[in-house]
């Protein structure tokens, strides 16, 4: 039969149903409750407790759009969290509890990780519980396998919250923009990269100082590493790729690079070039393969995404049919992120009374195709990009004439040169120059051949250049 109108707007809920499931849709969209969806919480830190606190407060509106009550009737954590109130609420300090517990239907993963998460997750599956997790890692890492088991067993496996926070990106990939090919995107997707970067520009502060700031405040960890080496962005790029590209979660192929290298003076050098630095996931599918790269990159001071500062995120996908549309908002934190995990949640109380979930109106995980198993990833020698090049040498005459020679000796055209004496009054100078757009292979034997050379005293510093559009 065909699928029933939706009868108000309120609900909106659209089943592909067979005919003996006739009764329970006319019995829905008359206004007939529907029995309620019981939730496990897996973990009370910052995105738990947020979780809880906006399934509590938000309870009716919940129900008034999904056509049913949202319970929360276990939580599993280590310690209390005096951030939301847990006092009616069955509390467990075993996830695999909540996995087990015949009463849940959803199970939400915010703990974190990998390893006991991925337990936690299939173990969840393997007792017919759906899934929803804020778990970039896990998803980037062990998608794959974790969506395959899904689908044998017939549950959905939703994970929005994993990617920019509060900002619905992977859903207009999804849903919006599904009419679309996919070109590119580009973003900012990790907030303490971006503040640090924001922060050594306003105050001309080295990294490191900014970092400590930036632990003090808390939006970094003790341990840093994830996210200002790009191990975090690349964990979201890998995801978004997936979703723009139809293809498989290639995280092992994603190619990453940090922010620890950048100084103020690069950021000083950019600004008078007309540019600024930023920290981006950039997602290509070319003729010759898909880029999936993370690194700092130059982008015009006048781009939307020159603008996204402190520690918001940013993403801006070009389809052949939208062409141009950008996402923003908060990326991370307690609420924002929580409100991307009920949003979840909510997807799959709409569809959970339909005879085969995920022949309803459920959207696959992925729109990936085993036919896509050949695609290429391009390595980063392969890239073609215009870059920034900053040489620190001895202050004499001649040396320019000798970079510049090696520059054009390896075909690389130069399209803006400057020469600065450092701000220590050592002796010595910075060689800044711009190229045009040269294969990145190419540019790593120019500039090796550079580092070489008698008066350069430093490393060669090489960012990549952008005008996204």
């Amino acid at each position: 039969m065909s699928p029933p109108p939706p009868d108000n707007g309120n609900r909106g809920c659209i089943f592909m149903v067979k005919s003996n499931n006739d009764l329970m849709i006319k019995n829905f969209l008359r206004g007939v409750s529907l029995k309620p969806v019981k939730v496990g919480v897996c973990g009370l830190g910052v995105v738990g407790s947020g979780t809880v606190n906006v399934l509590q407060r938000n309870a009716e509106q919940l129900k008034s759009r999904t056509g049913r009550s949202i319970q929360l009737v276990q939580i599993a954590a280590r310690r209390p969290n005096p951030a939301c109130d847990t006092a009616d609420i069955s509390v467990t300090s075993d996830v695999f509890d909540v996995a087990k517990n015949p009463e849940v239907d959803i199970l939400i993963e915010l703990i974190g990780g990998c390893d006991v998460a991925l337990d936690l997750v299939n173990t969840a599956i393997e007792n017919g519980k759906h899934v929803v997790t804020a778990n970039k890692a896990l998803i980037a890492e062990h998608g794959n396998e974790i969506f395959e088991r899904a689908r044998k067993k017939g549950v959905i496996v939703a994970y929005e919250a994993s990617v920019a926070g509060a900002i619905p990106v992977v859903k207009a990939l999804r849903e919006g923009l599904v009419g679309n090919r996919i070109n590119w995107l580009a973003g900012i997707i990790n907030g303490t990269g971006n503040f640090i970067l924001t922060k050594m520009k306003e105050c001309d502060s080295p990294f490191a100082e900014v970092l400590e700031e930036a632990q003090q405040l808390g939006y970094a960890e003790a341990d840093p590493t994830f996210d200002v080496e790009g191990i975090d962005a690349a964990h979201k790029l890998t995801i978004l790729a997936a979703n723009a590209f139809g293809t498989k979660l290639m995280f092992d192929e994603t190619y990453t690079e940090g922010i620890s290298r950048i100084t103020p003076d690069d950021i000083r050098y950019a600004e008078e070039l007309g540019y600024c630095i930023k920290h981006l996931g950039i997602a290509h599918q070319t003729n010759q393969g898909v880029e999936l790269r993370v690194h700092p990159t130059l982008i015009p001071q006048t781009h939307l995404l020159a603008r996204v500062d402190g520690v918001m995120n940013s993403v801006l996908i070009n389809g052949d049919a939208a062409g141009q549309t950008m996402y923003y908002g908060p990326g991370a934190g307690s609420e924002p992120t929580a409100s991307a995990v009920v949003a979840d949640i909510a997807d799959i109380a709409r569809l959970l009374d339909a005879p085969d979930v995920l022949s309803g109106t459920s959207v696959p995980p992925l729109p990936y195709d085993a036919g896509q198993d050949d695609v290429i990833t391009l390595s980063i020698e392969d890239i073609v990009a215009a870059s920034y090049v900053r040489i620190r040498a001895k202050d004499h005459p001649g040396v320019l004439m000798k970079v510049t020679e090696v520059i054009g000796r390896h075909g690389i055209n130069i399209d803006a040169l400057l020469q600065k004496e450092t701000r220590e009054n050592d002796g010595m100078a910075d060689i800044v120059l711009l190229t045009d757009k040269i294969r990145e292979g190419v540019l790593i034997k120019a500039l090796q051949v550079i580092a070489e050379l008698d008066d350069v005293t430093g490393p060669v510093t090489h960012i990549r250049v952008e005008h996204l559009g």
